[in-house]
């Protein structure tokens, strides 16, 4: 019952996503670092790769986040030579839907095929994310971008360590946790 309400706070936590291009301050190390834990899109698209990882690929848990970390800076890469990525917002909400389904319906030794598609996706909506903040970047972007990826590196290990701590719970919990995550990111569609 107690993760049910965590999942519940979670869901109720989530406001509209107001994490990009003119909203707060976007230059140097703490305010690359405070974006991913303080925009809700992020923190629960984060949160839900780690997750994942955690029970997915529960003998290689860091394959999720580190194709999360290399896709953004990727994305990042893009913004920057100019390269521009159509509708970024919506694959960016997109992507908390998708990492609580994938936390939903993860499950250990899952098939190869199914692994491989899901961090293909995992990817694609990394690179969104760092494209975003790369075009919103402004100053001392790389110590924004140095930033961006030690947050996120810990939300994925958050996430891991949920995986690992909810394990117990058995399958309930997990697709709890992933019916919070996807609602919430359905909750910031309707924005």
């Amino acid at each position: 019952m107690k993760k049910i309400a965590f999942a519940a706070m979670l869901a109720a936590a989530a406001s509209p996503a107001l994490a990009h291009t003119g909203h707060g301050d976007t230059s140097g190390f703490i305010h690359g670092f405070l974006h991913p834990i303080l925009g809700p899109d992020h923190l629960l698209a984060m949160l839900g790769v780690g997750i994942w990882s955690g029970v997915a690929l529960s003998r290689r848990f860091w394959g999720g986040a580190l194709t999360f970390l290399l896709a953004m800076t990727a994305g990042a890469g893009l913004s920057w030579a100019g390269v521009g990525i159509p509708m970024v917002e919506a694959w960016i909400v997109g992507s908390v839907v998708l990492a609580g389904l994938l936390v939903a319906t993860a499950r250990a030794g899952q098939a190869r095929g199914v692994t491989v598609l899901s961090l293909a996706a995992i990817a694609t909506f990394a690179a969104c994310h760092g494209h975003a903040h790369a075009t919103e970047a402004s100053g001392t972007i790389a110590a924004y971008l140095a930033g961006f990826l030690i947050a996120t590196a810990a939300l994925h290990l958050a996430g891991i360590g949920i995986a690992f701590a909810t394990a117990r719970g058995g399958v309930l919990a997990q697709r709890t946790l992933g019916a919070a995550i996807a609602g919430s990111g359905l909750f910031l569609m309707a924005g």
